[in-house]
């Protein structure tokens, strides 16, 4: 399965993304627009999905989604009708140059093409704009990571690795600062499940596979004291890499 075919599989389980995917705090969004907090914004949500993230940005200016998937696109523009919403992607943004105060992306910047989408960012931001990177990171704590172990799971690629996460240095940006945020999320086991299923590495493999990870998954969560009870509370983190627009 290549990592193009894993960045289009999001659209068949779209409004199940919309549902179960977790959002990001609104500090984690604070942070990444304090260099340009003193006006009026024009803000993009980049590789927006079904608005995880839009939703968060809809008190703090005019907000710009960008999706390339057709179905993702769609249940956004359900779910946020006053959004400007436009298909397109991080290598070709459909918005005139310096048009946009900050460009936020959350849980997307893996799949993009960074000499590309760079490019483009430095053409949408205006000088002092800001770029910010989120992820939400589920495997910070043992019992987290014991899950992805026990499932025999990989689960690198959609949250950075250990320690303090960056951005390749380009020549139009200036480095912005990181930041990490707490972002726990109430669950059960069949909610934490549900939102695994969204994530690429779960719509791509085959069925039965699939079905064989999920209960690997369910037999180390009734076994560990922090899950068994019913409901729990998942240790979720949002780390954000910022940069500026020189």
């Amino acid at each position: 399965m290549t990592t193009s075919s894993r960045a289009r599989s999001f659209g068949a389980a779209a409004a199940a993304y919309a549902e179960h995917r977790p959002g990001y705090p609104a500090a984690a969004v604070d942070w990444a627009l304090e260099p340009v907090a003193d006006g009026p914004l024009r803000l993009l949500d980049l590789a927006a999905g079904t608005g995880k993230l839009t939703e968060g940005l809809l008190s703090r200016g005019a907000v710009t989604a960008v999706e390339p998937d057709p179905a993702m696109l769609s249940e956004l523009r359900a779910r946020f009708p006053t959004v400007e919403a436009l298909e397109g992607n991080a290598e070709a943004i459909p918005l005139p140059d310096a048009s946009i105060d900050a460009v936020l992306v959350g849980q997307a910047w893996h799949w993009f093409d960074a000499d590309r989408a760079f490019a483009e960012l430095a053409r949408v931001l205006r000088p002092g704009g800001v770029l910010a990177v989120l992820w939400n990171d589920d495997a910070r704590v043992n019992w987290t990571r014991g899950m992805y172990e026990a499932a025999r799971w990989d689960s690198a690629g959609a949250s950075p690795a250990d320690g303090e996460p960056s951005l390749p240095a380009h020549p139009a940006f200036a480095p912005g600062g990181f930041a990490q945020i707490a972002n726990p999320i109430r669950t059960t086991v069949d909610g934490l499940i549900a939102s695994l299923r969204t994530r690429s590495f779960a719509l791509t493999r085959d069925p039965a596979e699939r079905e064989a990870i999920f209960d690997r998954i369910r037999a180390y969560l009734a076994a560990r004291p922090e899950t068994a009870s019913g409901e729990f509370t998942l240790p979720l983190v949002t780390d954000v890499v910022r940069v500026v627009r020189r």
